[in-house]
């Protein structure tokens, strides 16, 4: 299994191709605990103002690609708030 490191670097290549159970091994790592999972969607809460989310959703194994965008972005933040 490839680490947390290569999935994102994955995820930046191909958003398009990655398998849902890694976009949430990923979010797990970096966001914790989800707030919510219903059904196919997990949703995560950020630690911003204004109670921003993450969600994600499992479309027969495959992460939808419009929802790898704002998991890069949320990343991207994190990391660079330290």
């Amino acid at each position: 299994m490839p680490s947390i490191d290569g999935m994102i670097e994955k995820m930046r290549r191909s958003p398009r191709n990655i398998r849902f159970s890694e976009l949430a091994k990923v979010c797990d790592s970096l966001f914790g605990e989800p707030r919510m999972t219903s059904g196919s969607h997990i949703i995560y809460r950020m630690p911003w103002d204004g109670d921003p989310r993450i969600n994600i959703q499992n479309e027969n194994g495959m992460a939808k690609a419009y929802q790898v965008k704002p998991v890069l972005a949320a990343i991207d933040r994190l990391r660079a708030e330290g």
